[in-house]
């Protein structure tokens, strides 16, 4: 298939999404119940799902409920965390069970995690024992940890089956299994001894054992592992899922790939949120009230707001230096400017390195020594054009010495922004903090302060003051 057809698809497909969303409003406003359904009809879960979350609030719940059980389950699946709450507030004792009690404990578990402790043990209670029984298995796992994302709804055999048995125990498995492609070969004591597609098991002759043709080097991740290693491994090695074992080598799940995606997507969002000094609890940022959005940045902009006036501090105490030379001022923004972008540009590749571990082979010393000296040879760059736009740009008699301290200047401020935006996600990383944390507005902020400092001290010197 070309690019063009693919592209063609792609438009086609979001304006249909685009189309069904305005339609479906534009009926439930006109009480057209019956098409609402023939609208909805031909129309994949997930695009329903994004329909009903940009619907009004007090229209969810009737697009919602004019769904049939099998489609409502997957459509539900879909939908954003605050939507699923709000759905669920709404909901009858009824429609509860038949919308939670069939959902992937995975899913069923991410869900809860969302919810009020009241409104969960509720929802508990009116599970069937092997649902409540698989999701309490999930929820008692840490947080962002394999044990949380995996899902118990796998296919597990023994060694000793052949290859016709196995498939007929498949098609009596797969409607309960979420992933068919991988079965997963144990011993008596459920020990993960093998994996065997269902690929090995169709080129293989129907009498050989799965023991014969199984893979004994099984990838696998355990339920303590951190939910990111787990993606990476997915990643590393093209899987489309991962067993996840216990402290014992015994199965007790699978993670597949869509939730690789999900937490990857998730993982990234927090970063790029942290890397702009914005907090973030895994809410979709724009379907959060305003005051709780305001609430969250403004406690980074305070701390952020009194380290500032630290440097206002500083040049206030250079009063004597201003007077003297009053152009000194007009060259702050330049200097501090370009250092905080500097250190911004090495602490984004830097984290960008330890999220995807491409720096992990390298150290943190020969990382931070690579951007010393890129940030050395950017200073010199920066500085001889700084140099030579500052000699002409003041008229007094101080003209070369100004420009000099400006250039010196420049060259040290863009090689120490460099270090620090480079080394402190790892000084982060070693005290058990997110390296994100060591964001854009943090780097500026400390550079702004060391380069104040640099530029007076380096002025005092070569102005002999």
């Amino acid at each position: 298939m070309s690019e063009n057809t693919v592209t063609v698809k792609n438009d086609s497909r979001h304006e249909l999404r685009e189309l069904v969303s305005s339609q479906l409003q534009i009926l439930l406003e006109q009480n057209n119940l019956e098409g609402v359904k023939a609208l909805l009809l031909p129309v994949q879960p997930v695009d329903i799902a994004e329909a009903i979350e940009s619907l009004p609030s007090q229209m969810q719940l009737i697009a919602f409920r004019l769904l049939n059980k099998t489609e409502a389950i997957d459509v539900y699946e879909h939908l954003d965390y605050t939507v699923q709450q709000s759905l669920i507030e709404q909901f009858k004792r009824q429609e509860v069970i038949d919308i939670v009690d069939k959902m992937s404990p995975d899913d069923r578990a991410r869900l809860f995690d969302e919810l009020p402790a009241s409104v969960v043990s509720r929802i508990l209670e009116q599970l069937s024992p092997e649902e409540r029984q698989a999701t309490n298995l999930i929820l008692g796992y840490e947080e962002d940890t394999a044990g949380r994302i995996m899902t118990p709804e796998y296919i597990s055999l023994k060694q000793n089956l052949t290859v016709e048995q196995t498939l007929e125990k498949i098609r009596s498995l797969a409607p309960s299994s979420e992933l068919v492609y991988y079965m997963y070969v144990v011993d008596q004591s459920r020990h993960l001894v093998g994996i065997v597609s269902l690929r090995d098991l169709v080129l293989h002759e129907p009498q050989q054992t799965l023991e014969n043709i199984m893979t004994k080097d099984v990838i696998y991740v355990k339920t303590d592992m951190d939910q990111e290693e787990v993606a990476r491994l997915i990643q590393r090695y093209d899987l489309l899922a991962l067993p996840v074992v216990d402290k014992e080598l015994r199965l007790v799940g699978i993670v597949t790939v869509d939730d690789v995606i999900d937490v990857l997507e998730q993982e990234a969002t927090e970063d790029i949120y942290a890397l702009g000094a914005v907090s973030s609890d895994g809410d979709n940022y724009f379907q959060t009230n305003l005051f709780t959005v305001a609430r969250r940045r403004v406690t980074w902009l305070l701390v952020l707001l009194l380290t500032n006036t630290v440097t206002g501090s500083i040049i206030g105490a250079q009063e004597d230096v201003l007077t003297q030379v009053t152009v000194l001022a007009a060259f702050i923004p330049l200097l501090i400017g370009t250092g905080g972008n500097i250190g911004t540009q090495s602490s984004t590749v830097v984290i960008r390195g330890l999220s995807t571990d491409e720096i992990s082979d390298l150290g943190p010393a020969k990382v931070v020594f690579r951007e010393a000296i890129a940030g050395l040879l950017l200073g010199l760059i920066l500085g001889l054009l700084a140099t030579i736009w500052a000699y002409f740009l003041p008229q007094t008699d101080k003209n070369i010495i100004v420009s000099l301290s400006v250039g010196i200047s420049l060259i040290a401020i863009s090689t120490l922004a460099s270090i620090s935006g480079s080394a402190l996600p790892f000084l982060f990383r070693r005290l058990g903090l997110d390296p994100a944390l060591m964001s854009a507005p943090f780097i500026t902020t400390a550079v702004d302060v060391l380069g104040v400092l640099i530029y007076f001290n380096i002025a005092r010197l070569m102005l002999g003051i």
